[in-house]
């Protein structure tokens, strides 16, 4: 499975960015779909994630009521559409994609596909 992650770019404090994430390889129906972030020096941070198990959205802290996540099956990808972006959403953003638990969705480890990253940049 090969994961391809785009849409990153530079943006100013309070704007908006869609990044996409497109599977190849096989099927990712069966597979949690989710979004991680790293910023310099930190660690890999969970964003949000469509569980494979009931198709729900789960979000992390930071993301919630700005960002919304869009899996779709038939094409194979994953969406994250970012508003009212922060100088801290600064990172590299990287698609994944694994079998988690639900209880485990929003770690990293759980997720043992991934994607190259884009990074994105907000200036305040």
């Amino acid at each position: 499975v090969q994961l391809q992650a785009f849409g990153g770019g530079l943006v100013q404090a309070g704007g908006f960015l869609r990044l996409s994430c497109a599977a190849s390889g096989r099927s990712l129906r069966g597979y949690t779909l989710g979004w991680f972030r790293q910023g310099p020096g930190k660690e890999r941070e969970f964003v949000a994630a469509v569980a494979h198990t009931n198709m729900r959205a789960y979000y992390g802290d930071t993301a919630k009521g700005r960002f919304t996540i869009e899996r779709n099956n038939a094409k194979n990808t994953v969406n994250l559409q970012m508003i009212n972006l922060k100088p801290k959403d600064t990172g590299v953003y990287f698609c994944g994609a694994g079998r988690p638990i639900i209880s485990s969705i929003s770690s990293s480890s759980a997720h043992y596909y991934w994607g190259q990253g884009t990074q994105v940049t907000v200036s305040s």
